[in-house]
C-alpha cells in the first residue's frame, strides 16, 4: 500500500468523491471483505460490491487474498494507498495556470503554484512507478513565528536574494546532460487544525451484482 497515490483521470476522481466510496476507501485502509466492510459502516453488502467494482475498475483498491466462509470463497480487498490526492490534470479545462497572472503577493497565485506542483509531481511519480525508478525530491516543511509585519517582510527579501545567489551558484544552462529541475519556496500563515466533522452513512439497499467481492 502506497502512502499517498496521486488520481489524475476526471472518471477516477469523480468515484473517489463519491461520499460512499471515500468512506470505503478509507475502511479498506484495513483490507476486508465487502461484507466485512458493509457489516462495519451499516450498508447492504449489495450496495458495498457495486461501489467495490466501481473503485476497483479505477486501480482505487485491489484483490489482495481470498478466503472461504462455508461454501463461499470472499474477495478480500484493500485501498492502494492510504490517502489520495487529486491532480489538476484530472480537470484540464479549469486547471490553474500560474503563467497567467504571476505575483509573488498573491495567495491565489501561490495556489496556482501548489495545484502545479501536485500535477508535476504526480505526473513524475506515475512515470517512476512505472519503469520501476527512483524519484529524486526534496521538501522542506516548518512554521515560525514572526514578531511584526517588517520582520516578515524583512525575512521575505533575505530568502528571496539567497535564493537568487542559490539559483547563480549552482544553475547551469549549458551543462550537458544535466537535468532542469522547478524551485518552489512559499510562506502563508498557518492554519489551525480544525476538528473532522463524525459522519455516519445510512443507505437502502440498491439493486445490483449480488456475487460476493
Amino acid at each position: 500500500m502506497l502512502d499517498v497515490a496521486v488520481i489524475e483521470e476526471a472518471s477516477a476522481a469523480e468515484a473517489a468523491l463519491d461520499p460512499i466510496r471515500a468512506r470505503l476507501l478509507a475502511e479498506l485502509r484495513t483490507p476486508a471483505s465487502a461484507a466485512g466492510v458493509a457489516a462495519r459502516i451499516g450498508l447492504p453488502r449489495q450496495k458495498v460490491n457495486y461501489h467495490l467494482r466501481t473503485l476497483e475498475s479505477f486501480g482505487l483498491v485491489e484483490l489482495v487474498g481470498e478466503r472461504r466462509r462455508g461454501n463461499v470463497t470472499e474477495r478480500v480487498l484493500g485501498a492502494t494507498a492510504r490517502s489520495y490526492v487529486i491532480s489538476p490534470a484530472a480537470l484540464p479545462g479549469v486547471a490553474p495556470d500560474p503563467f497567467l497572472a504571476p505575483n509573488r503577493h498573491s495567495a491565489r497565485w501561490m495556489l496556482g503554484l501548489a495545484a502545479r506542483l501536485v500535477r508535476d509531481v504526480g505526473t513524475l511519480i506515475t512515470g517512476a512507478d512505472r519503469t520501476n525508478q527512483r524519484l529524486a525530491t526534496f521538501a522542506l516543511d516548518g512554521e515560525l513565528t514572526f514578531a511584526s509585519a517588517a520582520d516578515r517582510a524583512a525575512f521575505v527579501a533575505e530568502l528571496a536574494a539567497s535564493t537568487a545567489k542559490l539559483v547563480e551558484k549552482y544553475h547551469s544552462e549549458s551543462a550537458a546532460g544535466g537535468r532542469r529541475h522547478r524551485l518552489v519556496v512559499a510562506l502563508h500563515p498557518s492554519v489551525k487544525p480544525v476538528p473532522e466533522p463524525r459522519e455516519t452513512i445510512h443507505g437502502a439497499g440498491m439493486s445490483g451484482p449480488s456475487k460476493e467481492q
